[in-house]
């Protein structure tokens, strides 16, 4: 399973989505996708993008987390 942490990430930051889409110019349903954890793919350009804005590294804002045998 692929865990996104953007929801904690942006309310360490107190961002909301609108200011996430503002300052990376993504578009607000990839956040909301990602936010919620229901996107299915994800641009290395978006990644990319919300590294540079929340200053973390990608292992910070998206997990391996193996599933259960």
């Amino acid at each position: 399973m692929i865990k996104c942490h953007l929801s904690t990430l942006m309310g360490l930051n107190k961002l909301k989505i609108a200011d996430v889409a503002r300052e990376t110019g993504l578009n607000r349903s990839t956040i909301t996708a990602l936010y919620q954890e229901t996107a299915k793919r994800i641009e290395l350009d978006a990644i990319n993008e919300l590294c540079k804005l929340l200053n973390c590294t990608v292992s910070d804002l998206i997990e391996y987390i193996p599933d259960e045998q």
